[in-house]
């Protein structure tokens, strides 16, 4: 719960990248080592059906910064970055006179971009405000030579993204210690994290805590290509990563190094959190910590994010701080687009008038209501190795994917937690799946949506030169550390 009356505090935002948040001991994995966000969640509430907007990072993270869906801005893959042409957050926050600034990876456009901050320290956005260009080639997929590789190294090593992380955190921490006792305005610090995104290479020592011998397989790795649904089937297809491991102690290795980074980068909001406490400004700042989307790491033979499964469409939303009941659980549905009216919530800014249709809730009064599972959430997904639009509604016990051209998908969360047992065929449901496809008719027009951003994608595609030409601008992957070639 929180207070109902609000008042002006400090704000840190926290985002990492591609955490599944029931990768947490705080969300009662057996397994997980997490400490700091442990101990977060015990002093603030924690959500439990948290979501993306969209599980790939530019287009979640311009609905993060915006409050608005994917359909809205259209950012539609990442390559369609977020430019500052919405007001967001950031901008509504500085225009009040609050001090705003952000360390870290952000994945906007540019760093030159309106984007609303006063300083931007490191920052890491798409390359060269062009971001991956020939992701935007989904209808044929492009012919790839040599095949697409998503994770190249994995086990124990030191990654320049690691590196860049343990600067993200020292430079918040210094950041705070110039700010300690300055005594103006409430301000608002956002820090951004990589981990754990691929490569699942980790320092030793949080390796060493998920030793091999402990650590399954993930759930339904050697499933065959013939058993997914056809959207996703394709997917998994073009990506082929689970092809490039040589065994399954492989496998095992990259699933725990996965875990290992979400240990790493628990130690680098850690160490933020430590410097604030040490610092005595606990008692006048939020916390909120977040992803800006889940990840896949091997299940149904699957790995990176792209699907809607929970995996991939789940994010970790802990919020802390003045106001908040201490170690609460809010099952609410949420998602990224709530963010928005949180951050202007915690620094007391009123919603802007041309804001209130917004399909988004500040957390603090979501926190606040009575529980109410039946709260619509709404993903979306156009980008990267999607053959057609695909868009998830949760609402209450059930999941629902619908994916233009295929049949949908409907799972049963409640019994069914790990989505193995497609619902969509089943006569008995046949009435939840009318409702739920007549709710998302209600939000958008599934078929028009993905016109629209396949009509954008060709044309982006074109000033670039054409198909082949594409294939060679931008990132060929993962956006590199500023400065640093590629992993």
């Amino acid at each position: 719960m929180v207070t109902p009356t609000m008042d002006a505090k400090n704000l840190i935002i926290f985002m990492s990248d591609g955490h599944d948040p029931r990768y947490l001991g705080s969300a009662g994995h057996p397994l997980m080592h997490t400490p700091a966000l442990d101990r977060l969640a015990d002093r603030g509430i924690r959500f439990s059906n948290a979501y993306t907007a969209c599980p790939i990072c530019v287009p979640s993270r311009a609905s993060f910064a915006t409050g608005r869906h994917v359909h809205e801005t259209g950012c539609w893959d990442n390559a369609h970055a977020y430019d500052g042409e919405i007001p967001g957050w950031a901008r509504q926050v500085q225009q009040a006179g609050h001090p705003i600034e952000a360390i870290g990876k952000m994945h906007f456009r540019r760093a030159e971009d309106p984007l609303g901050f006063d300083r931007q320290h490191e920052p890491m956005h798409i390359v060269d405000g062009v971001g991956m260009v020939w992701g935007a080639l989904r209808d044929p997929f492009p012919t790839l030579d040599p095949p697409f590789r998503l994770i190249k190294n994995v086990g124990v090593g030191v990654s320049n993204y690691n590196l860049y992380d343990r600067r993200i955190a020292n430079t918040a921490a210094e950041w705070l210690m110039a700010k300690a006792g300055d005594g103006g305005d409430p301000w608002v610090l956002y820090v951004g994290f990589v981990a754990p995104h691929p490569p699942f290479v980790v320092p030793r020592e949080y390796l060493d805590l998920y030793p091999l011998d402990t650590v399954p397989l993930p759930k339904a790795h050697d499933a065959p290509a013939e058993s997914l649904h056809p959207w996703v089937k394709a997917q998994r297809e073009f990506i082929a990563q689970d092809g490039f491991f040589h065994d399954d102690d492989e496998r095992r290795l990259a699933f725990a190094s996965y875990m290992a980074l979400l240990s790493f980068v628990d130690a680098q909001v850690g160490f933020v959190l430590d410097t604030l406490e040490e610092l005595g400004l606990e008692s006048e700042t939020r916390v909120l910590y977040t992803s800006d989307h889940g990840d896949s790491p091997g299940a149904r033979g699957i790995w990176g994010k792209f699907n809607f499964y929970e995996e991939s469409a789940k994010v970790p939303m802990i919020l802390a701080g003045p106001g908040v009941d201490a170690g609460t659980v809010c099952d609410t549905p949420v998602s990224l687009v709530d963010v928005y009216p949180t951050v202007l919530d915690a620094v007391d800014i009123p919603l802007p008038k041309s804001d209130k249709s917004l399909d988004s809730t500040s957390l603090f009064e979501i926190a606040a209501a009575p529980a109410d599972p039946d709260r619509l959430v709404l993903s979306q997904y156009h980008a990267f190795a999607s053959p057609s639009g695909g868009y998830m509604l949760r609402k209450g016990r059930y999941k629902y994917h619908y994916y233009v051209g295929y049949r949908p998908e409907l799972y049963d969360l409640e019994n069914d937690p790990e989505e193995t047992v497609d619902l969509a065929t089943d006569p008995d449901h046949a009435g939840v799946l009318a409702e739920m496809e007549a709710l998302l008719r209600r939000r958008l027009d599934p078929e028009e949506v993905d016109r629209r951003a396949k009509a954008d994608q060709e044309r982006l595609i074109e000033r670039h030169g054409g198909p082949e030409k594409a294939l060679s601008v931008g990132a060929p992957g993962a956006t590199p550390v500023p400065g640093y070639g590629h992993e």
